[in-house]
């Protein structure tokens, strides 16, 4: 298979970004990739473009990339939309990749912008998330999810309306409160989970939270639905990355010294399974695909970022990734191997809790993550001696599970 490299990314700060627009957030960061490239915009090839909420939010349904790209001033070349829940933008990594790969193009350039943060728009952007969803089946299947567990002692808050928030916090919950009845995982572990990634954040200075959190104080936090404090789950964020992928002929044109190669990149849909059955999950699916296509394995593995929409989202990833047996990622995460300094620091970044989740630029936001770390340049996060880096993303919901997942496993050149 002919290599991959990426020799350039960039991003925004994650947080608020009420002042900025779809096209301004996407030029912040495209400048940035290009000039870690050490290239212009005419080196571009073709482009691809992720965005899931500018269509309810604004009504921009359709030609979202042309609109941003061609503001930016990306002219004649081939500009691919993709729209894939929180995969979006891995999902334009993994085709553009793909086309380097096959030799129709020497350079590419994949964007990922979201704005979520619509003041007069909140009850509008909840229900924004429903699309992620099947409209017909999903509210069904989330009552499904949450039947498996009827049985579970819960304790009296668990019973309380707690408010706002996104139904995918329901799924999430209903999710950790399986994992607690069948493999033991205890409140306190996903406290660690979140403790650690607060941490983590507080060394990223584009973190949308900088401050670090206590397992108490997380534990302390407003509940969203149990076992599942606000500090547990990711922030709404605006936020845009970008990465530029060449192919090895066109790689004398970049530093070499700085590229990262693409090892593998893979993406998953859900298959019917039985709900403990972890190797026909959709993470799990993609994981081994990439391992293969890698030729590499979970030991190889340094650092890894997963998608912590919240704390239970980086339980099962870890899992899927093999960094444990099944039913250990709470054991994983309360032995501390998972912080920095430990045997296989994951979310060095500060993961989707704490450094932000701006839906569809988040898979290329952890492409950035594993990309500074490989090359050595994460400052007090760094974790030492990377060599292998995987990042596991999740997107949508569909009966129990992500809708799709995509693994990426990135190698130093």
């Amino acid at each position: 298979m002919n290599s991959a490299y990426i020799v350039g990314v960039g991003m925004t700060s994650l947080g608020r970004h009420l002042d900025k627009s779809v096209k301004q957030l996407s030029k912040i960061a495209i400048d940035a990739a290009l000039a870690d490239a050490g290239c212009t915009k005419e080196a571009i090839d073709v482009a691809w473009f992720s965005n899931t909420r500018q269509g309810v939010m604004e009504g921009q349904y359709g030609i979202r990339g042309q609109c941003a790209l061609r503001a930016y001033g990306f002219e004649g070349l081939p500009i691919i939309n993709t729209d894939n829940a929180c995969v979006s933008s891995t999902t334009g990594l993994n085709q553009a990749v793909a086309y380097v790969r096959a030799g129709m193009a020497d350079v590419a350039l994949v964007v990922g912008t979201e704005k979520m943060n619509y003041p007069e728009k909140r009850e509008l952007m909840f229900e924004a998330f429903k699309g992620a969803m099947d409209r017909e089946l999903g509210e069904e299947q989330l009552r499904q999810s949450i039947a498996l567990v009827a049985d579970m002692p819960l304790p009296p808050e668990a019973m309380t309306d707690t408010g706002e928030r996104s139904i995918f916090m329901d799924a999430y919950a209903a999710g950790a409160r399986y994992h607690m009845m069948k493999y033991g995982l205890t409140q306190r572990q996903l406290a660690a989970v979140a403790a650690k990634n607060h941490w983590h954040a507080s060394m990223n200075p584009l973190s949308h939270y900088k401050t670090p959190r206590t397992i108490e104080e997380v534990l302390a936090d407003r509940l969203v639905a149990w076992p599942l404090t606000r500090a547990m789950c990711a922030p709404i964020s605006d936020g845009a990355a970008a990465i530029i992928v060449c192919s090895k002929e066109a790689l004398a044109r970049f530093n070499r010294k700085r590229a990262v190669q693409v090892l593998a990149t893979a993406l998953a849909s859900g298959v019917i399974h039985a709900p403990d059955d972890t190797e026909r999950k959709v993470a799990r699916l993609a994981a081994l695909k990439a391992y293969e296509l890698a030729g590499v394995g979970p030991d190889d593995v340094s650092l890894a970022e997963v998608h912590d929409a919240t704390a239970f989202g980086e339980i099962k990833h870890t899992e899927a990734l093999g960094l444990c047996p099944a039913g250990d990622g709470g054991l994983l995460a309360e032995s501390g191997e998972t912080k920095l300094g430990g045997r296989v620091p994951v979310n060095p970044s500060g993961g989707l809790i704490a450094k932000g989740h701006p839906v569809a630029a988040t898979g290329a936001i952890m492409i950035h993550e594993l990309v500074t770390q490989l090359r050595g340049e994460a400052g007090e996060r760094q974790v030492a001696g990377a060599r292998i880096a995987a990042a596991s993303n999740g997107g949508g919901s569909y009966d129990g599970e992500e809708a799709v997942s995509a693994t990426t496993i990135l190698g130093k050149a």
